[in-house]
């Protein structure tokens, strides 16, 4: 049973990574995980993906690069204030410009160094790097 479809998401691509393979299949598919996976191909860490219906709740093939070293979701999902981001970096990413994090923002979901040029917070879903 799927408690957290968007963690399953992110552990699979993780593994499939490690392994050295090429194509990673996730299911279930959600707009959330849609839009995390396009944050995620705008900045290089995954290839092209599309979404596959099965007649059920769909599937995402996803085309790996090679190029992610970690990934992974953040719970609790902290809330996030527009001076609170290098708090938040220092936690999660290895280094100061080195990986992204992954936020819901009013403005939709993007990443930490967008929102810090739009100037707004949100709540923090996952990181990369």
């Amino acid at each position: 049973m799927l408690m957290d479809p968007l963690a399953d998401t992110l552990s699979s691509l993780k593994n499939s990574e490690r392994v050295g393979n090429l194509q990673c299949n996730t299911k279930p598919a959600s707009k959330l995980i849609g839009k995390v996976l396009s944050v995620m191909n705008e900045h290089g860490y995954i290839g092209e993906f599309e979404f596959v219906d099965d007649g059920r709740s769909g599937k995402f093939k996803v085309q790996l690069l090679g190029k992610m070293n970690d990934c992974g979701i953040i719970r609790p999902r902290y809330n996030l204030k527009k001076q609170q981001f290098e708090k938040f970096e220092k936690r999660f990413l290895p280094a100061k410009g080195f990986g992204i994090l992954i936020m819901t923002t009013p403005l939709g979901v993007m990443d930490h160094k967008s929102a810090i040029e739009k100037g707004v917070g949100g709540k923090l879903l996952a990181y990369v790097y």
